[in-house]
C-alpha cells in the first residue's frame, strides 16, 4: 500500500470501485452539497468541512474509522480496505486523504476531478470534468 494519496480520474475511480468490492467511496463535501447538488450512488457522506462553523471536522478521522469498521471496510485479517475520497473538485478530498494517511490509514485514493470538476470559462461546473461530467451513476435528494 502506498504512503501517499493516489489520485485518479472519475472513470478510473469508478472502475477501481467495481473491481475492489471492499473499497469504500466517501464523499467529504458539506452536507448541503451532498444532498442537493447530488452524489455518487453508493457513496458514504463524512464531511471534511461543514456548516455552521466551516472548519475542518475535528471528528473526521473517527467518523471515517466508524464507516470502515461498519463491516464493509475490514476483512477477517484486519487489513484496511481502500478508501476512495471525493469532493467537488478534488482539493478537499486530497487534504482529507493526507490526514487519513497521517493517522495510519493505508490505501487512500482521491478522485482528482471530484464530483463537479473545475469551473469553466463561464464559471459553470460539470462541463469540463467531474463524476457527473463523465456520466457516472449519481443521485440527489
Amino acid at each position: 500500500m502506498s504512503h501517499e494519496v493516489i489520485s485518479f480520474s472519475p472513470p478510473q475511480a469508478f472502475e477501481f470501485l467495481k473491481e475492489n468490492k471492499r473499497a469504500v467511496l466517501i464523499d467529504v463535501r458539506a452536507s448541503m452539497e451532498f444532498l442537493f447538488v447530488g452524489h455518487a450512488i453508493g457513496s458514504v457522506h463524512v464531511a471534511w468541512i461543514d456548516e455552521p462553523d466551516w472548519i475542518v471536522n475535528p471528528d473526521f478521522v473517527t467518523e471515517v474509522r466508524k464507516v470502515m469498521l461498519g463491516g464493509i471496510g475490514v476483512d477477517e485479517h484486519g487489513g484496511d480496505a481502500p478508501v476512495v475520497l471525493i469532493c467537488r473538485s478534488g482539493k478537499r478530498s486530497l487534504e482529507a486523504g493526507k490526514l487519513l494517511l497521517n493517522k495510519g490509514f493505508t490505501g487512500v485514493y482521491n478522485i482528482s476531478e471530484g464530483f463537479e470538476g473545475e469551473l469553466d470559462e463561464t464559471h459553470h461546473r460539470s462541463s469540463v470534468g467531474g463524476w457527473r461530467f463523465h456520466g457516472l451513476p449519481w443521485e440527489q435528494c
